[in-house]
């Protein structure tokens, strides 16, 4: 009796894995993806985000320094936009793909710069605000609807037209 355990345990008949070994594989592989995945599609989200972002705060830092180089400029009314999408671009300002960013006002009144990107997760559109008269950008405010106070709740009427930056 003993001689034939030995003599069985001495021989490799394995072959390979069972099935349940691989079904154990398989489901622990099922488990990682449904964590990676989620993960990662949130890690695109704030990737759009954190560029609409950069965006407006770089947008702002060229309008100011527009402004510093010509305070004389015309002031903004409800006809004529103190900005102009050539003198932003000229002065170096440069969009990130994808993203749309709009301002309104002038430096009298204060300005309002809206980015926005539909490339989000899921198609989802983010909209981000800077408000020049609230301190920049402004926090939780990730809705079509302007922050309340500050330049962004000011019409669009006592601000001047709106103008797109490319």
């Amino acid at each position: 009796m003993l001689a034939r355990l030995k003599k069985s345990m001495d021989e490799k008949d394995d072959q390979g894995f069972t099935l349940i070994e691989l079904l154990v594989v398989i489901i622990i592989i099922g488990i990682l993806a449904a964590i990676a995945i989620p993960v990662f599609l949130n890690q695109r989200q704030k990737g759009v985000d954190a560029g609409i972002k950069s965006d407006l705060k770089n947008a702002a830092t060229v309008l100011e320094t527009i402004t510093t180089d010509d305070p004389t400029g015309k002031p903004a009314n409800a006809t004529t936009a103190y900005w102009t999408a050539a003198n932003v671009t000229t002065a170096g300002f440069k969009k990130s793909s994808g993203n749309v960013v709009t301002v309104t006002g002038g430096p009298a009144v204060g300005y309002c710069i809206k980015g926005s990107n539909s490339g989000g997760t899921g198609g989802t559109t983010s909209f981000f605000w800077y408000d020049s008269a609230l301190g920049g950008l402004q926090p939780g405010a990730a809705t079509a609807t302007a922050p309340t106070g500050g330049s962004c709740a000011t019409a669009a009427a006592t601000m001047g037209p709106a103008v797109t930056l490319s």
